[in-house]
């Protein structure tokens, strides 16, 4: 049966269900493919999943200091980690339920099965036209789109010579799905994802081992910010080992769990533990979908687009992981949001991806917008730039959270506020009003200047903004 369409999306993760959304919304006839359920990895194997743990881990710790509190509690504490899983569970379910409503009310239909994407055939004179499959064995539906948005999303990519078997070897995927803690972990690759995990995991009593190839952890990230990081989880137990190659070759399954080898400084050390988590960045879910029946381009893995999201195929758009952008739910969201806009006709400015906020949810959490103190000095910039401590802030000592900063860097000549890094309480939270201040072209002394109300955590940027021009109150 053939089905016609203004707008197919395939993939119902965050950047295609709010595309779909989008489109419905401006009058579309909309259908979208998810072979899995909808919310993608974000909502089922990522964002939602690992918060509501890191959640759980910071419950944990805050009753742990409690009587530092003035609170006395009777009895152990510890962690029931099947009641904080079913937690995170039910959580999950609630958010796909509401994305489930938001489909019915914007009469979205939703085919649950693998899509291809055909060439031109007797459907189509264009390629675009989406065979869905179904696990029931039902007869394929043929859905034929003006227009289709690709949004596939990623999956945790392995290392050579390493394959996941989710028992020992875990992904972020299959670590989500432990029935219960392991004593110890190796964790491979010390990014966004390895330190979250680091972060809930050592909060949870597991003893935590990093290693990263690169000469420091969040190394996408301003330097200052890895070093507080790495300060304070050294703190915590957590051994983290930089330079480090993993000499995958090397890997044994033992009698208490795995052992690894490292090429640490030139010098091969050993590891073991009882189980180990990879993570080294995601790759792209394009295989099998039907590219290879189009004239859409792929490169190094990932979908060719221009700054419309449109492919070589002008009428099907890529968005989300699939594309070579940064791989943030927020950014497949808002490129899902252009992507629609294009298709009904509008003219779309570049997305500009130095004006997305970055979060990182360990304990301390981090937050950045902008760029760097480092790639600022590479992009030709002479800059300034103010720091504020959180331990000068009377809402982090109150909190009994005073650990971290707020960095501001801004172009000397211009004033220009260049990026923001924070690391710290809640920093998450506080990063938006430093995204606004650069989508505004707000200066340092803009963001000093306005009244922060006291005692909050978000003084802290005031601060730091006003540092830039040593005109800080508390420094």
């Amino acid at each position: 049966m053939a089905q016609e369409y203004d707008v197919v999306v395939l993939g119902g993760g965050t950047g295609g269900y709010v595309a779909a959304i989008q489109a419905a919304k401006q009058g579309k006839k909309v259908a979208v493919v998810e072979q899995s359920k909808v919310g993608g990895t974000c909502l089922h194997r990522g964002c939602i999943p690992t918060k509501a743990l890191l959640r759980s881990a910071e419950v944990l710790q805050t009753v742990k200091k409690a009587t530092e509190f003035g609170v006395e509690l009777a009895g152990a504490v510890g962690i029931n980690f099947i009641k904080a899983q079913e937690r995170k569970q039910v959580i999950i379910n609630q958010l796909e339920q509401g994305i489930q409503q938001l489909f019915k009310m914007g009469k979205i239909d939703l085919y649950e099965g693998r899509g291809t994407i055909l060439g031109p055939s007797i459907f189509s004179p264009m390629a675009g036209t989406v065979s869905v499959t179904f696990s029931d064995g039902r007869e394929n539906e043929m859905l034929i789109p003006k227009n289709l948005i690709i949004s596939t999303g990623s999956r945790p990519r392995p290392l050579e010579k390493l394959p996941f078997d989710e028992e020992v070897v875990l992904s972020s995927d299959g670590a989500l799905e432990l029935t219960e803690l392991p004593a110890s972990m190796i964790i491979i690759g010390g990014g966004v994802i390895g330190m979250e995990w680091a972060s809930l995991l050592s909060d949870f009593g597991v003893k935590v081992t990093v290693l990263e190839y690169a000469d420091r952890i969040i190394a996408m990230e301003d330097q200052e910010i890895s070093k507080e990081l790495t300060g304070i989880f050294k703190k915590k137990g957590v051994e983290i080992v930089t330079s480090a190659e993993v000499l995958a070759d090397s890997f044994e399954k033992t009698t208490e769990g795995v052992s690894v080898q490292a090429k640490v400084n030139g010098e091969i050390q050993s590891f073991t533990a009882e189980k180990l988590l990879v993570s080294v960045g995601r790759q792209a879910n394009i295989e099998n979908i039907g590219i290879e029946n189009t004239n859409i381009v792929v490169e190094k893995g990932f979908i060719q687009v221009n700054n419309q999201f449109q492919t070589k195929e002008r009428h099907i758009y890529a968005i989300g992981d699939c594309i070579p952008t940064m791989q943030l739910a927020h950014v497949a969201m808002h490129e899902g949001t252009l992507a629609v806009k294009s298709i009904c006709g509008e003219t779309i400015e570049p997305f500009n991806y130095d004006l997305v906020p970055r979060c990182i949810y360990t304990s301390p959490e981090i937050a950045c917008v902008g760029v760097s103190e480092a790639t600022a000095k590479e992009r030709g910039a002479t800059i300034k730039k103010g720091k504020f401590t959180f331990k000068g802030i009377g809402k982090a000592l109150v909190y009994g959270e005073s650990e971290g900063f707020v960095k501001v860097i801004a172009d000397k000549k211009s004033d220009d506020l260049l990026g923001v890094a924070m690391i710290g309480p809640h920093v998450t939270d506080m990063i938006s009003e430093a995204a606004l201040a650069q989508v505004l072209d707000a200066t340092p002394w803009e963001i000093g200047e306005t009244i922060h109300p006291h005692p909050t955590l978000s003084e802290a940027l005031a601060e730091a903004a006003l540092a830039v021009d040593k005109k800080q109150i508390h420094g």
